[in-house]
C-alpha cells in the first residue's frame, strides 16, 4: 500500500508539472507566470470602481442638480423616473463616472472610437465621457423625460462646435463602442451644444454617453500590427495607440489573430505618417505591467514588445505616465 500512495502520488505530481509546462512553458524549459482573462477584467473593473462616484436625492423632491469632482453639472427630474412602468418615490441612489483624460480611460478600458457609417471603427476626439445609473435598492431605474448635464469645456480645451452625443455599448468582447446619437434613435431631443465655456448635452437614457467628434488627419491611411510577448493574447492584456497631440485621443487595436499572435484594428484608419505611441497593458499582481513605444505610422508596420520591455506600476503611477504622454 505504501509504494502504491507513493506511485500515485509521483504520477499526479508529475500531471500537475505537465500540465503547468504545456500552459506557461516559454519553449526553453522556464515556467511563464502569465494572468487570466479574470484577473486582467478585475483589474479594469477595480479601476472603474475608484473614480464612480455616487449621490442620493429624493425623487419627491423633483428637479435636482449634482455637481461632480470636475464640476460636471447633472440635472436629473425625479418626476420623470420609473421601475418597470411605474413612478418611483423615496431615496434615488446615483452612480456617475466621468473621464477626461487618457490614462484613465486606459485602466478602464473606455477607449476613444466610434463607428463609422459603414461599420468600420475610427478614432474619436472627446469632451468628456460618461457613465449616469439611477437605482433604487439595486433596482434599475430609466427616465421618461431624459437628463441633461452642463460640461465644462476647460477641462477638454475649449468648446469645439463639431462635437456631436454618442452613446456607449459593450460589445461581445467587453470592450465599449461608441455609436453616434441620432435624432431618429433620440427622439428629436437627444444632442449636445457649446455655448460659452460649457458643453450642454441632453440625453434620453442612462448608461455611457460621449461628447465627441472624428480625428481628422487627410494623410493616407493604414493598418498596422503590434506582437506582445509570448503568452498574451486579447483575453488577458490589451494594446493601445496614444496619438500625439491629442489630450483625449486613445484608440485600441481591437481584432487579434490566434494563429500570427499578433493584435490589429483591420479598418486601415491610422494615418501614414502619424506620430503616437503604441502601449501595451496586462495585469501582474493587482498592479499593471505595461510597456510603451515612441512610433511614427508607417504603411503595414509591424511593432513588437518584449517580456524585457515592460515595466509595473499602480493604477495611479499609470494613469499619470499615461497622460504624460505628447
Amino acid at each position: 500500500m505504501r509504494n502504491f500512495k507513493h506511485i500515485l502520488g509521483t504520477i499526479l505530481m508529475s500531471a500537475l508539472l505537465l500540465t503547468s509546462c504545456s500552459k506557461n512553458d516559454d519553449g526553453d524549459g522556464d515556467i511563464l507566470i502569465r494572468p487570466t482573462a479574470e484577473d486582467f477584467n478585475n483589474l479594469k473593473d477595480a479601476a472603474l470602481e475608484n473614480l464612480t462616484q455616487t449621490f442620493q436625492f429624493n425623487a419627491d423632491d423633483g428637479n435636482v442638480t449634482l455637481t461632480s469632482e470636475k464640476g460636471v453639472q447633472i440635472h436629473i427630474n425625479g418626476a420623470c423616473l420609473t421601475l418597470n412602468g411605474d413612478a418611483v418615490t423615496g431615496t434615488v441612489d446615483i452612480e456617475f463616472v466621468e473621464l477626461f483624460d487618457k490614462g484613465s480611460m486606459l485602466t478602464t478600458n473606455k477607449p476613444t472610437m466610434g463607428t463609422l457609417p459603414n461599420g468600420d471603427k475610427a478614432l474619436l476626439i472627446s469632451g468628456g465621457e460618461f457613465f449616469v445609473n439611477a437605482t433604487q435598492n439595486g433596482a434599475a431605474l430609466e427616465t421618461t423625460c431624459g437628463f441633461q448635464m452642463q460640461i465644462p469645456a476647460d477641462l477638454t480645451g475649449g468648446v469645439d462646435n463639431d462635437m456631436i452625443l454618442w452613446e456607449g455599448k459593450i460589445d461581445q468582447d467587453g470592450n465599449l463602442v461608441w455609436d453616434e446619437v441620432r435624432e431618429d434613435n433620440a427622439g428629436g431631443q437627444g444632442g449636445v451644444f457649446g455655448e460659452g465655456n460649457q458643453y450642454y448635452g441632453f440625453f434620453q437614457s442612462f448608461g455611457w454617453s460621449n461628447v465627441d467628434r472624428f480625428y481628422n488627419d487627410p494623410r493616407p491611411k493604414t493598418t498596422i500590427l503590434v506582437g506582445v510577448p509570448e503568452g498574451y493574447d486579447n483575453t488577458n492584456s490589451s494594446v493601445y495607440i496614444s496619438y500625439d497631440g491629442e489630450d483625449t485621443g486613445l484608440a485600441n487595436l481591437d481584432t487579434y489573430d490566434a494563429q500570427t499572435g499578433l493584435f490589429s484594428e483591420h479598418y486601415g484608419q491610422i494615418p501614414i505618417g502619424l506620430e503616437c505611441h503604441i502601449i501595451f497593458a496586462t495585469e501582474d499582481g493587482d498592479n499593471w505591467k505595461y510597456a510603451i513605444k515612441a512610433v511614427t505610422i508607417t504603411e503595414n508596420g509591424v511593432i513588437t514588445f518584449t517580456d524585457g520591455e515592460t515595466s509595473v506600476a499602480t493604477e495611479a503611477q499609470l494613469t499619470t505616465i499615461i497622460n504624460g504622454l505628447p
